[in-house]
């Protein structure tokens, strides 16, 4: 789309209400677009702002992928007859903020009553109400209609006691009555197939390619530039590959089910450097912006088990991501807002090592990893949880660069999801809040769910010695140095169990080891 075909209401003209459209509320089927006699009187409004792009370091492609679909989705509203006023980031009149921009628009188009979507995000949420509170306007908070649990009913409930996710898993399963037999037990007898879904990829089935939308966004890249936005990693603008429309996203959808979806169970878990992607869905960006709606792709895989195209642990693994976890971090987050974020019980300070933001380490997992993320905006959960964020928990990095990384990174990285899995899940710095153990792994988990130590400089069976994997090492570092508060960790038991048949000798060269290493992490 060419910026000259944007939206814009030109004159002042009277509406009764303003409806605000947030970029990651691009939910075509919201009630907000089913009534036409509301729309004679309506303005509605997306603003792409500095605020939002200068709140953490992004991916290149997260702030493309964003403003590209957020233009798309304006046009098709102007379109089907709506009245649309898109402010762009680099117009003359665009005030940077939602704040500034609102107070214009209210008074130029003597507005009425002010409207907008639940944000996703707390610090959006508040900035909106302090500004309604301010204007003294008339003003209405309305559904996203995009998840599955109610917010304040969740988030209710988790300030009071933050469930275990399998158990709310489980009450979501009932509620929406999915996998389950006519008298309500679960299929197959069991709730969880985790189990079956730990394998190691061996490099046949192969894994398919993510379909290929390949956008040409040249000029909207030029126009970030322009406006002095700063960014990381690739943007790929000239053949950007991300859904930018529900129809893409839809198509998407469609090939995950039919290509991917039928061994997404069994090599969830798996990494190779051979495939970025393995059988992941890569639906997350799409699902984040709502041009897909959870149950819909939850129903998608369901209809493909129905029809005996994939297995019961592969559609059961792939539901619980979705109504289980997806939901379960968004209760989490809105709980334990605003508090949540400067959780740090583990007390970790160390800084981000550098080549977390240009991937140049001699650690072939951390390179790997880094380097996909940096080139695509994207690195799967395992990736995430057990090479980058284990890395960081075993040094013990700061929790707040962590988030800062974790946040900008990736294209589907919002607050809502990105905080409680990285502080939370990843990095154990709410204390045991949302996991009841550290997610922590030496390098024998690496080597047993990836080809990353194959080729490696790094040994991954040494604890110590000239060019043991650091993995190891700090593994047992971070474990002795909290044993005061992990060792009565009845998930731990085995681990400290280890770590005290390893002996005084081998344990003090361990820890020489991680101290050599925490002293260089730098140059690891």
């Amino acid at each position: 789309m060419r910026t000259t075909d944007l939206p814009r209401i030109a004159r002042a003209q009277p509406f009764r209400r303003l409806r605000l459209i947030l970029g990651d509320q691009l939910n075509a089927r919201h009630s907000w677009f089913r009534t036409p006699a509301e729309q004679a009187d309506t303005l509605y409004v997306l603003m792409e702002i500095r605020s939002e792009t200068d709140y953490a370091w992004h991916h290149a492609q997260k702030v493309l992928g964003i403003f590209a679909a957020m233009r798309a989705f304006a046009q098709a509203l102007a379109t089907a007859g709506l009245a649309v006023h898109y402010l762009r980031l680099g117009d003359e009149d665009n005030q940077q903020s939602f704040a500034a921009n609102l107070a214009t628009l209210l008074a130029r188009h003597q507005i009425s009553t002010l409207e907008w979507q639940q944000p996703d995000e707390w610090r959006v949420a508040q900035h909106l109400n302090e500004f309604a509170a301010q204007s003294g306007l008339p003003y209405q908070v309305v559904d996203s209609e995009h998840f599955l649990a109610e917010q304040a009913q969740i988030s209710q409930q988790f300030a009071q006691k933050i469930p275990r996710m399998e158990f709310f898993y489980r009450a979501m399963r009932r509620q929406y009555q999915l996998l389950l037999t006519p008298e309500g037990e679960p299929l197959g007898g069991q709730w969880n197939f985790d189990a079956d879904n730990r394998q190691r990829w061996p490099g046949n089935p192969p894994a398919p390619s993510w379909p290929q939308p390949r956008h040409d966004l040249r000029e909207l890249w030029q126009e970030i530039n322009a406006a002095g936005v700063r960014t990381l990693g690739a943007p790929q603008a000239d053949a950007f590959n991300w859904p930018l429309s529900r129809r893409e996203a839809q198509e998407w959808l469609r090939h995950f089910i039919a290509h991917a979806l039928p061994h997404f169970g069994a090599y969830q878990d798996a990494m190779s450097q051979a495939s970025p992607t393995l059988f992941h869905a890569g639906l997350s960006f799409a699902l984040n912006i709502k041009l897909l709606h959870p149950l819909e792709v939850i129903q998608a895989a369901i209809a493909a088990y129905e029809h005996g195209a994939v297995s019961l642990p592969t559609v059961e693994g792939f539901v619980r991501q979705i109504l289980g976890w997806r939901e379960f971090v968004r209760g989490v987050y809105w709980a334990r807002m605003p508090g949540y974020r400067a959780l740090n019980v583990l007390q970790h300070q160390r800084p981000l090592p550098r080549w977390y933001w240009d991937g140049q380490t001699k650690m072939a997992c951390l390179r790997h990893a880094i380097g996909q993320s940096l080139s695509m905006a994207y690195a799967h959960h395992i990736q995430r949880l057990m090479v980058t964020g284990n890395f960081a928990l075993l040094a013990g990095i700061d929790p707040d660069q962590v988030d800062a990384w974790y946040l900008g990174i990736y294209i589907d990285a919002f607050e809502w999801v990105e905080l409680p899995n990285t502080r939370g899940m990843s990095q154990y710095a709410d204390g045991g809040l949302l996991g009841s153990k550290p997610y922590a792994g030496s390098a024998s988990y690496i080597g047993k769910m990836s080809d990353y130590c194959k080729g490696c400089v790094y040994q991954p069976k040494l604890r110590h010695g000239e060019m043991a994997c650091p993995f190891n090492s700090l593994y047992w570092h971070f474990h002795a140095r909290h044993a005061e508060r992990l060792g009565r960790n009845p998930r731990l038991a085995m681990s400290y169990r280890s770590w005290e048949k390893l002996g005084a000798q081998e344990q003090a060269a361990t820890l020489a080891q991680a101290e050599l290493y925490l002293a260089q992490l730098d140059d690891l």
